[in-house]
């Protein structure tokens, strides 16, 4: 898919980015240099790879999942401007 000047122009517009009108014709031989070899790509068999997250085979470590209820309250509740009754107390909104 070659690029010509009008369409790197107008992909640097959506990019916010200034390019001068001198370099609009070698952007657009690098940029459609870049597409082919994309294109190239798309000709390789990966159908017997498998995804992967890292090239480094390892597993994710894992916490225990336990609910509680962090134990640190009275912690939590020190921060706040006014407390009621173990809860935030903020100031009506609702008329």
């Amino acid at each position: 898919m070659p690029l010509d000047k009008t369409a790197v122009a107008h992909i640097a517009a959506l990019a916010r980015i200034e390019v001068p009108d001198a370099e609009l014709a070698a952007l657009a031989g690098e940029l459609s240099q870049i597409l082919h070899w994309v294109e190239r790509l798309a000709e390789v068999d990966t159908s017997a790879v498998e995804p992967m997250s890292s090239v480094v085979k390892m597993s994710l470590k894992r916490r225990p999942d336990v609910v509680t209820d962090g134990g640190i309250r009275d912690r939590i509740l020190a921060n706040a401007p006014e407390t009621a009754q173990g809860f935030f107390a903020v100031p009506k909104v609702i008329e």
